[in-house]
């Protein structure tokens, strides 16, 4: 599966890194929704400082998103990166 990482420095300087970040066609079903849920877990983590510095976008779905979304969704990456 492609995935992307995307780093940041928050509100009060510190770095961020979110990792594991699904790279989907525009066509997708799930696009919309992995822009959305991006957009919204990155602006939480810029405005609320944590001890971590590393975050997992893949382990931020699971817990958001229906299971068997979430199974077709990177099922559906893995068929389409071994074509």
């Amino acid at each position: 599966m492609l995935c992307k990482s995307l780093e940041f420095k928050n509100v009060v300087g510190q770095k961020i890194k979110v990792i594991d970040i699904p790279v989907l066609a525009i066509n997708n079903r799930y696009y919309f929704m992995i822009q959305v849920r991006l957009q919204i877990f990155v602006s939480y983590i810029y405005t609320h400082p944590q001890e971590k510095s590393c975050y997992s976008f893949r382990d931020y779905l699971k817990r958001k998103m229906n299971g068997s979304d979430f199974k077709d969704l990177f099922s559906a990456q893995e068929i389409e990166n071994r074509a």
